[in-house]
């Protein structure tokens, strides 16, 4: 448990390499491959405010300058089961979000985000709801402000002695272009996402098979730009369907998505209706109708350490077309106590 006056430094470090065997018009294959560093001060001036600096590194492999540079800030305040979050705010797999909504590579492509979040972890909620400033908007600028948020929470319907766990999550996203400084005076675009479902969870407690995990959501698109419309539609739904078999050795999810004129711009590449920045420009593919299969597995290296591999075969049904990606990542993530900074005082005195 940290204590008032603590100061520590911490680390951590990502490496990733993910393949994208991708044929298809609405994203087209790509490989991310690079490292990312962290390094921090952490100092708690009481034992429920933690505060957090240091830098940000990123490196492709593949190129020989950094691609990021940048100075990284959090400050959090614990008050019992809620966090008060101030500056680099937990990203990307930290909000909990499905795919469809928030895309698995902004663990590699978004790594930062910057503003205000509270979260609320007890038995039987799980709250996390955020604001992340993505482009400040200055006089006289020629782009307009951007901003990011949303809320993602789970409510425990079952207790602890139950044979099956259910939950219901329900989700929601934003993504805001607007200002009114700027020299471009273009439209406002505000785009809204939402999901909400099941979750089953049946602990089998055997040597090999641990659980199964069967959950299905409801999603809507939204585009709530007051007639300024810029994309190709302006609201759409989706069906994605889970299964999931939790075994000593790996997990194996397979899922089914179903799309009608979705778009979420914070989710996932392949889920979406309309073609990504990686795929052809201009195209469109109003029903979306896909099956995934996930094997997942987790490698526990050390208690800072862990190696997680996923291969992620998907089918479209529309293009009788058959894509898969590759992925393996290295997550190092330790702290070390320098020393106590109040006991130190107090010696001094």
């Amino acid at each position: 448990m940290p204590q008032a006056g603590d100061l520590r430094v911490s680390l951590n470090a990502f490496t990733f390499f993910k393949d994208n065997e991708y044929f298809n018009d609405i994203v087209e294959g790509y490989t991310l491959f690079g490292t990312q560093l962290n390094p921090q001060l952490v100092y708690y001036p009481t034992k429920d405010l933690r505060l957090e600096a240091g830098v940000f590194l990123w490196k492709d492999f593949g190129n020989p300058v950094l691609r990021q540079v940048r100075p990284t800030f959090r400050a959090t305040w614990t008050h019992g089961s809620s966090e008060f979050i101030f500056g680099n705010i937990k990203a990307n797999l930290n909000h909990g979000y499905i795919e469809p909504l928030l895309d698995f590579e902004r663990v590699m492509l978004k790594p930062l985000e910057e503003g205000l979040q509270y979260r609320l972890n007890t038995k039987r909620v799980f709250l996390d709801t955020w604001v992340d400033w993505l482009k400040q908007e200055y006089p006289g600028v020629n782009y307009q402000e951007q901003i990011a948020g949303g809320l993602s929470s789970s409510f425990r319907l079952t207790g602890d002695n139950s044979p099956v766990q259910l939950s219901i999550p329900v989700q929601f996203t934003a993504r805001h272009f607007g200002g009114q400084i700027d020299t471009l005076h273009m439209p406002v675009q505000t785009l809204f996402n939402y999901a909400t479902g099941v979750v089953a969870r049946v602990p089998l407690g055997g040597r090999v098979l641990q659980a199964v995990r069967l959950n299905a959501y409801g999603l809507l698109f939204d585009d709530h730009s007051f007639s300024n419309y810029r994309l190709p539609y302006q609201s759409g739904n989706g069906l994605y369907l889970n299964g999931t078999v939790e075994t000593r050795y790996v997990d194996l999810m397979l899922s089914y998505w179903q799309g009608h004129q979705f778009f979420a711009p914070l989710g996932g590449p392949y889920y979406q209706s309309i073609a990504s920045r990686y795929g052809t420009p201009g195209y469109t593919d109003a029903e979306r109708r896909l099956l995934l299969l996930r094997l997942l597995r987790d490698f526990r290296i050390s208690d800072a350490a862990a190696l997680t591999v996923r291969v992620e075969p998907v089918y479209d049904f529309n293009r009788s077309l058959l894509d898969f990606s590759f992925g393996v990542y290295l997550n190092f993530r330790q702290e070390w106590l320098l020393g106590n900074l109040a006991r130190r005082v107090r010696v001094g005195q």
